[in-house]
């Protein structure tokens, strides 16, 4: 498995426009965020730089404007850095994980029962 490329918080935010939207061009990365971040365009700006320079995303030059596809898939990238969570905080036992929320009361009784039946069809699927 490929490492992929360390992403910020906020260039986390900027790949979720990407994934969704891609192809997807500057104006349309900035527009989207501006809806939901405090940014100011030139930060947006910042945070496609620096994902490009990671590797994260590739760009196409299409007359005055650049245009963004991710280099790296989502779900692949979400399961990384599931792991790493996982790891990080509960020595890589996602057990550990679940009693830790199911002692603290995190998890609401709906919840619940889609992780039963989540282990239910998993448990099927191993058989």
């Amino acid at each position: 498995m490929r490492t992929l490329p360390q992403i910020s918080e906020a260039e986390f935010e900027v790949m979720k426009i990407v994934w969704k939207f891609a192809p997807v061009n500057t104006n349309e990365i900035t527009e989207q965020l501006l809806k939901t971040t405090a940014w100011s365009p030139k930060t947006i700006q910042t945070l496609i730089k620096r994902l490009v320079t990671k590797g994260a995303l590739t760009y196409e030059k299409q007359g005055r404007v650049f245009v963004y596809t991710p280099l790296v898939k989502e779900r692949e990238y979400v399961n990384q850095e599931s792991r790493s969570f996982l790891k990080r905080f509960y020595g890589g036992e996602i057990s550990a994980m679940l009693s830790a929320y199911i002692e603290s009361d995190q998890l609401s009784k709906d919840e619940l029962e889609k992780l039963r039946a989540l282990l239910a069809e998993g448990s099927g699927k191993r058989r």
